[in-house]
């Protein structure tokens, strides 16, 4: 079992990167806009005013919820400390 030596906020740490971020944005928006256009088929009756719908807001909002996601990415807001192991994290020979 290892020992951690302190238990702090490591900034950055746990944060999710652009990538990740960009495939989130997309799969939600998937799932997202396959709800708008279902819901839009049922209130119009429309298949194709569904694709209209879901189509457009497919690019407004997946580039909104990127940036939202990106924005909480770089907060440290809600985040917990971790325990760390100083001898995992740091090379030997390296200087802290």
């Amino acid at each position: 079992m290892t020992e951690h030596t302190i238990t702090e906020h490591i900034k950055g740490a746990g944060h999710s990167g652009w990538k990740r971020s960009l495939v989130k944005t997309i799969t939600w928006r998937t799932i997202g806009t396959i709800d708008t256009i279902v819901i839009t088929r049922l209130v119009t009756g429309s298949w194709l005013a569904g694709a209209a719908v879901g189509g457009t807001e497919l690019f407004t909002k997946m580039f909104l919820y990127y940036l939202h996601e990106r924005g909480w990415a770089a907060l440290d807001w809600g985040l917990e400390d971790v325990d760390v192991n100083l001898d995992v994290l740091v090379k030997p020979g390296s200087v802290l």
